[in-house]
Order: C-alpha cells, then structure tokens, then sequence
C-alpha cells in the first residue's frame, strides 16, 4: 500500500468560518421558490446527487463505471491497485462536491455533509507535501506531472476543485477544502509564471482560469488574480508553449499513444486571445476560456479583453449556436466548425457547452447588463440544460440532437454518437454532474446589482426570494412567475432595511431603479402594473426600467403575451432550408413520434397552421402542448401499385400526394421520457399548402 500524502483532517469538530476578511463581497444568492424549478432543484438534493456519488463509486448497475473515488483511494494510499477512467476523472468528483455545496448553501442535510466530509478527507490525504493534487500522476506516472499539459487536464482538473471548495466553504464555512486547493494553487504559482525557472504554459483545456477569479472573490487574494491573468495572457502567444512541448513528446499524443497532428485552433491556443474572432475548436474549452476573459475583463478593466468577448459573443451566438442554445456542431472534437454549419442530425451539442455558454452570459451580464445576454442564457437553460437530464434525475444526454432517427443512431457510424435515449452514466461523464453543479446554484443567476447600486436586473423570471444591497438600503425582493407555461412574473418588495442615512426618502422608503428584461421571445409588448395600476416604462438596452421611490409591499406585475410562433433560421443554414421550428415562450418545441407516427420526416406544417395550446400533464403539471394540422406524404409503399407507381420503389417520378393529419407537437426538454421513437426540431414547410 502506497504512502498517504496529505493528512486527514477531524471534520466532526472542525469549526466553521465566517466570510474569510478582506475578501471581495459575491452575489447574493436566491432561493428559488417556483412550482416549475423547485421540481427540479428538488430533484438535484434528493435524487441526483445522491444518484451521482453512488455513480461515482460504481454502485449503479448497468452503467459504466468511473472509478473516480477509487482513484482517489489508491492515490491517498488506503487502497491498491490502477488508475482507471479517463486522465481528467478526478473533476467528476470535484463538480460533485460542487454541487453538494451550493445545495448545501439551501438545503442543510447533515448526512449529506458528512458524505461530502468524508470525500474531501478522501482528497486532503492524496495531496502531496508540495500541494500537489492529481490521481492520474500520481498513480500512473509519477514525476511527470506538468509534462504533457496539452493532454493531460492537470490544471484542468485543478480549477474544478478550486470551484468545489469555494462553493463548499461558502456553504458550511468548512475550510479543509479550501485550504486543500489553496496549497495546490499556491504550488501552481510556483510552477508558472514568466519568471526565470517557471514554465511561460497553460493548460491544453481551460477551467482553471475562471476558478482562480472565484478563488481570488472568495480570499481577496491578489496573487489568485493575477495568475489567471497569466494564464490568458499566455495562451497563443509566440513562440507557442503548447506546440513546443508537443515537439519534446515526439508529437505523442496521450490519447492515441502514437504521433499524432497538432491543431492549435482545437485548444483556442492558435493565436492570443485578444486576436481571436470566430468561436473555433472545442466548444466547452472556448466558453469556459470566454467566460475568464469576460470576469478579467470586468475585474481589471481590461477593455482589450471586453472587446474581443463581445466579437466572440457575436460570431457563436449569431451564426454558430442551434435555437435549443446549443453550441458545438460536430462531434469530431466536440466542436465548433464555421459559420451557419448547424445540422441537426449528425450534431454534438454537449450539455456542457450549453452549460459554459451560459457561464459566459452571465458573466457577459456582470459586464454590460443587456438583455440580449440573458436571453441566450435562458434558451439554453430551459432547453438543452434541462432537455439533457431525465426527468427521474438518472438518466442523461452528453449529445444533445435536434433530429433524432433511432434506426440511424443504431446502424449509421456517423450517428451513433446520437443517443435516441439517454444514459444511465458515461465513462467520461462531466455533463451529469455539471447539470447537478448548475441547477443547484441557479439562484446566483437571476438578480444583479449595477454598480453604481442604483439598479436591481432581474435576468430571469424564476420564483424566488432574494435580499438585496441596493440604494443604501438591505432589500427583500420576492418574485412570483408563472413562466415557462404563461408569461406573468410579479415582484413584491419586501422589508426596507437602511443601512445608512441616504437622500431625502422616509423611513421604509428606498429610491432605486428596477430593470425588467423585455426577453426577444414575446409576442408583443409587455404590459407593466405598478400596484395594480397600469404604468409606463423606457426600455434600455433590453431592458425595461421602472425608476420610482419603493416601500413596502409595492408590487410589480410584468406581463409579457406569449404564443406559439414560427421561427425560421437563416438562409446560410443550409440543414433548415425550407423547415421552420415551433417556439413558444422560452421553450423550443418538438415532435415526438409517439404523438405524431412516423417517418416524422414526412410531415409538412402549413406557414400558415394555427397551433392550438393544450394544458395536460402527461409530462409535467400544467405542461401546454401545441395541437395543429399538418400534411403527411404518402410513402412509396402506402400509394400500391396501381397509385402513381410501384410499391416498394427506392425512386420514382415526383408525383407528390400528401394527406392532412394532426400533429402535436411537446416541448423539447421533455422528449425522449415516454418511449423510443423519432423526434425533429425542425419541420417542412410550404406557403402554398
């Protein structure tokens, strides 16, 4: 049995912190208090995490297994044996932890913290003296540590444990874990840097550069900062360190254990960041790279950095991100590929894509609040987020289609990345806990404060309940929303707590602006009620803007019409020529075969269908389904061969004949949870019909 090479700290009487001093003050966080996303923020607490730790330890039957704790046991040196799983598995378990965390934060659950205890002990005790921490390295090749950053995913994984720790000391003011990762970082600031003896390198898969912001927001500590400064700074710039390290290996990739090419543009390493235009390479690298260059740009005032997010916020969300908020097209490289390039069928969209994307919005937010960014974070919340995971919390997509043929899944090598239903788990699987991490600390994506404190945004229409420090004063806002089946969200303030003589306003009063975003999705203009009287409102950048002296009980009613519409793509997309796809609300919707028979492909929607809405709760409570007519065309075999031509026929002369039937179209998130069967995004359509 190998040496333990940290310690093992006594959690049952460790005290918790208070906010460590001098540290930069974080968001407040919202409890979410909503009939539609307690369902499943719920479903996180009580059945997804619990589901994933005992994935995480190879207890699910009939899933691959992911060896992540038992890495850990063996590296600590309380058990024998390999390294097994991917060299970046230890993140599944840091995103794990991170979720525990933020659920935590809302939901105390002593058992759950011991659990969690136990794991982090599992972790102090496999890291080194030097404050090294990786499994891979130190079971598989130790003293190759900082050897193949191309590859390997140290820093990788180094920055998911950094966000783990945070979010955990955050939530029990705990310190093991923080001071676990802040030993590791301390030993990384040793090891990279421009100084005579430090490596000038980075990462081949970025993460650690956004995790030091939180680290630097949860310690005050400058240092933290500045190395992920460094880190972007670096990235692409001359002469290449990812390129001459690859040239040291013998070009040997970790992966395929032979030479083999270097493409730079796969690891947004090709240029300096700055000089980068177009989204390129691997989707979940770029928005989580995006995502530290938007929170350098607002931490240091960076206007080189703000400038060049802005030109790759364009260029992904408006010429390479699908209508679901996915990103990523192909599944060679898990990938961006050009502009306008979006099939539907052979697409990768991995969850976690959409889940950097909106890390990216919100950070995109913190910088300049318009409303064009929380829309893009809400499309892919309730679509490609929430259309990832089952709706019993143990089953999951990594590829996330838009036009699903089973057949084609099962028997096409091109396809078959395109699961026609979702998994149990996945020997690489950072999407499942991901969504876990996400939808637990989705309170810290609804409200923000401008910084001059004038302004409350509320980004999203969730029901919750937030205190707020704005205006001088300590604000209790509570939001009610119908959203996603009707468009009516409802703001009460709460208690009025002065934290400070200010202005000319009595005592229960706070003067300050509330902005309400005027999401592109409506069916018209919004309506505003202030106290039950109508009101009228500017609207600034996406936002609409009610500015008055608030008390009390003051309510505020945000109506925004919704119905089903039509979208139709570009006419670069060359997959959705001639197809139009079903929105309503913030929800995309689909076609299910099972409600609508198939081939779906042959099915044609009238541009002009009108599209009844249906409340049912087949699905979900209070689910609306979308009833309409539509034109099916006779397959070959239904004509007989005395109709038009021969049965049976792989060709024929185009003689086409088409047969009114219904169709029902269901959200997109919700598909795949009945049974096997086709599903299309996106429909035929024809003016003339």
């Amino acid at each position: 049995m190998t040496k333990t090479h940290g310690h093992q700290p006594d959690h049952g009487n460790q005290t918790r912190d208070s906010a460590t001093s001098g540290a930069p003050l974080t968001p407040p966080h919202a409890v979410i208090a909503d009939p539609f996303w307690e369902r499943y923020t719920e479903l996180v607490r009580t059945t997804v995490i619990p589901y994933q730790w005992e994935a995480l330890n190879d207890r699910v039957e009939g899933a691959e297994p992911s060896h992540a704790v038992r890495n850990f046991r063996i590296a600590a040196g309380l058990e024998d044996g390999s390294f097994h799983g991917f060299v970046f598995q230890d993140s599944d378990l840091a995103k794990w932890l991170e979720a525990v965390g933020h659920s935590l934060a809302q939901h105390p659950d002593p058992e759950l913290e011991r659990t969690a205890d136990a794991a982090i002990d599992l972790i102090a005790a496999a890291q080194h003296p030097s404050g090294y921490l990786n499994t891979y390295f130190t079971i598989q090749e130790p003293g190759q540590q900082w050897t193949n950053l191309l590859d390997c995913h140290e820093l990788y994984c180094a920055g998911h444990l950094i966000e783990a720790a945070v979010a955990y000391h955050r939530a029990t003011g705990k310190r093991v874990l923080l001071d676990v990762v802040i030993r590791l970082v301390d030993h990384i600031d040793e090891v990279f840097g421009p100084r005579e003896g430090q490596l000038r390198g980075y990462d081949g898969h970025q993460e650690i550069e956004l995790a030091l912001v939180k680290l630097f927001e949860a310690t005050g500590e400058r240092r933290y900062l500045e190395l992920s400064r460094f880190f972007i700074d670096e990235r692409g710039r001359a002469p290449n360190f990812l390129r001459e390290e690859w040239e040291r290996r013998g070009r040997v990739s970790h992966f395929v254990g032979k030479m083999a090419a270097l493409d730079l543009s796969y690891n947004q390493a090709h240029v300096p960041v700055r000089e980068q235009n177009v989204a390129v390479g691997h989707a979940v690298r770029a928005v989580y790279m995006y995502t530290a260059m938007a929170d350098l740009a607002r931490l240091t005032g960076d206007a080189s950095l703000h400038d060049a997010c802005r030109v790759l916020w364009s260029n992904m969300t408006g010429r390479q991100m699908y209508i679901t908020g996915a990103i990523g097209a192909t599944h060679h490289g898990e990938a961006f590929t050009f502009d306008y390039d979006l099939p539907n069928d052979t697409v990768y969209a991995e969850t976690c894509a959409s889940i950097g994307l909106i890390f990216f919005a919100r950070r995109m937010l913190q910088l300049e609040p318009r409303g064009e960014y929380a829309d893009v974070m809400e499309r892919a919340l309730y679509n490609t987020v929430l259309g990832s995971m089952s709706m019993d919390g143990r089953h999951y997509f990594y590829v996330n289609p838009l036009e699903v043929w089973p057949a084609a899944s099962a028997g096409n090598p091109g396809r078959r990345h395109v699961k026609a239903t979702r998994q149990p788990w996945f020997g690489c699987s950072c999407c499942p806990p991901n969504v876990a991490r996400l939808l637990s600390s989705l309170g810290e994506y609804l409200y923000q404060v401008s910084d001059d404190d004038r302004t409350v945004y509320a980004h999203l229409f969730v029901g919750s309940i937030v205190t707020l420090s704005v205006a001088g004063h300590d604000v209790t806002l509570r939001q009610e929303s119908s959203l996603p089946w009707s468009g009516r969200a409802t703001f009460t303030i709460g208690s009025l707590a002065a934290r400070e003589p200010r202005g000319q306003h009595g005592p229960g009063e706070a003067a300050f602006q509330l902005a309400l975003r005027v999401p592109a999705w409506r069916a018209g203009e919004p309506q505003l009620r202030v106290n039950g009287e109508d009101a009228a409102y500017n609207v600034n950048d996406g936002y609409a803007l009610v500015d008055r002296a608030w008390r009390e009980g003051d309510t505020v009613e945000w109506i925004l019409p919704m119905a089903a519409q039509l979208m139709t793509a570009h006419p670069n997309v060359r997959a959705n020529a001639g197809r139009v796809a079903i929105q309503r609300g913030p929800l995309v919707y689909c076609l299910e075969e099972i409600d609508n028979g198939g081939p779906l492909a042959s099915l044609v929607l009238p541009a002009d269908a009108t599209l009844e809405e249906r409340v049912s709760d087949i699905l979900l409570p209070g689910m609306v389904m979308l009833d309409g007519r539509a034109m099916r065309e006779e397959t070959f075999d239904s004509l007989g061969e005395t109709n038009r031509g021969e049965a049976g026929t792989l060709y024929r002369p185009f003689m086409p004949a088409f047969t009114e039937v219904p169709v029902r179209a269901v959200p997109y998130f919700l598909w795949g949870n009945r049974e096997l069967g086709e599903m299309n995004v996106w429909l035929r359509t024809h003016a003339g019909l």
